[in-house]
Order: C-alpha cells, then structure tokens, then sequence
C-alpha cells in the first residue's frame, strides 16, 4: 500500500485530497497547524476506509520546520510515495504598502517550503523507481496580477519547477504534477484580504474542492505535467494571457483587481 504525505491537510483542498487518497486504500501523513482538526479528520478517515493515518502538526513557517517534518517522517518509519504540496498563504493589496515580513512568509511558504520538501522525498521515490508529487499552483500561475503580485509569481514559479522536475523524472518511474485550479474555496480569498466585491466574484465561479482533487488525480494517474480543473472558465483565464501583451493583460488586472483601491488609472 502506498502512502501521502499531505501538507495544510487540515480543510480545503488538502483534506479533500486526504478523503479521495484514502478512498483509494492510501496510507496518509497529515500535516497542518491544527492539531485538533487533523485529528478530527484522522479519525474519520480511519473508520471509514480502515486506512492507517498519522498526523504532524506542524508550523511550516517556523524555522528548521521542513527538517522537523522531514525527521519525524523518517521516525515514523513511512516511505513517502506521494507527496502532495498543497500549504501556501495569498495576500491582496498594493505591494509597496504591504507587510513586509508578510511578503516573505509567503515567499517563505508558497516557494521555499515546496522546494525543501520535494529535494528531501523526491530522491526516495527515485531510489524507488515509483511515486509522485503533486504540486499545487494556480490559474494565476499564467499571468501578472497586481494587488496579488507576490502570490501570482510564487504560483508562476511553483508551475514552471514542477513541469521541468516532470521532465527530469519521467525515465525514474517518478510523476511530478502540477495542478492550476481557479478559486476553490471563499475562505482563501477572505482570508487573503480581497475586498468583498471580489470574495462575491470568486464565489460566482468556484471550483468545489472535490472536483480539484478529482480532475488533479485522474490527471496524475495519466502521466500529465499540468491540469487546469474545474469548468471552461479556467482554461480561458490560463490561455488568454499567452495570446495577449503581457503590458494589456497586467493592465486589465490592474483594472479588475484595484477596483476598491482608488487605484486604477
């Protein structure tokens, strides 16, 4: 049997790819800060699929917080199969009046703590010959977004590491996906900070949670280097940029995005 590792596994996207990895008979090691609601969900993905699940409740934004995560794996004594790099932080507002240590936490978390954790598993599965890692990066991977500038290069950057380490590990039997999904979820735009008009927009055209982790895992079981889920909408926000000058599609978000900023033009 194999097992997932699953970071911010606690709600979102993360316990969602928790439930469906565990209705394939996936052993799981949860990760997240709350303790409590790892535990919660734990508990009902033993009852109900009788799979084994351990849970780390882990800061990974606090320092040495991957080699803390990686050597109690190690202790735990868990071959991690699939990894699945789904924590990450978004912060809306205009960047030079934004919060510095903010900006870097989300640096820190969205780039730095992905690339650690796939360096440290990723030569196991290799060693191997079999496994994954499924990288969690956004429709906003494809564009520059003003007021959303720091999340949308973290997510630019998270896409083009992951189809290169595609390409690097296909001839070890090792799969690296990256999945680009549009808005999943209100709360992440909530908690981000984007202004209510904005939240409603998001709201309008959300993916449900279930339908990522579906369309990300039947893309993972066909080999695919990239998956864009949900409906029409996505693939249209992730093309349209390619065809257009860079300068028009920054200056439409400018335009959508700065809207209650007074900020425009």
């Amino acid at each position: 049997m194999t097992t997932a590792l699953i970071t911010g596994a606690s709600a979102g996207i993360g316990a969602a790819f928790a439930q469906q990895l565990a209705a394939r008979r996936t052993d799981l090691v949860l990760v997240a800060r709350s303790e409590d609601k790892l535990q919660a969900l734990a508990d009902s993905l033993r009852h109900q699929y009788q799979t084994q699940v351990d849970i780390i409740a882990q800061d990974l934004t606090a320092a040495d917080a991957t080699e803390t995560l990686f050597q109690t794996v190690q202790q735990l004594g868990r071959a991690i199969d699939l990894l699945v790099n789904n924590v990450g932080i978004g912060d809306y507002g205009d960047f030079a009046e934004s919060d510095r240590d903010l900006q870097l936490k989300m640096v820190q978390l969205n780039i730095a703590t992905t690339v650690d954790l796939t360096h440290r598993f990723l030569p196991g599965m290799r060693q191997r010959r079999t496994g994954g890692v499924i990288n969690l990066s956004s429709v906003a991977a494809f564009q520059s977004m003003p007021y959303f500038s720091i999340y949308a290069a973290t997510k630019a950057f998270t896409l083009s590491f992951s189809e290169a380490l595609w390409a690097e590990n296909r001839s070890y039997g090792v799969h690296v996906l990256a999945v680009c999904p549009g808005p999943a979820g209100n709360k992440f735009f909530e908690d981000a900070g984007f202004p209510a008009f904005l939240v409603d927009v998001a709201a309008k055209v959300d993916t449900p949670v279930e339908t990522v982790v579906r369309d990300a895992l039947t893309a993972f079981d066909k080999r695919e280097s990239i998956v864009i889920p949900g409906g029409l909408i996505n693939p249209i926000l992730a093309t349209l940029p390619r065809l257009l000058p860079r300068e028009a599609v920054s200056s439409f978000w400018k335009l959508v995005l700065g809207r209650d900023t007074g900020k425009q033009f």
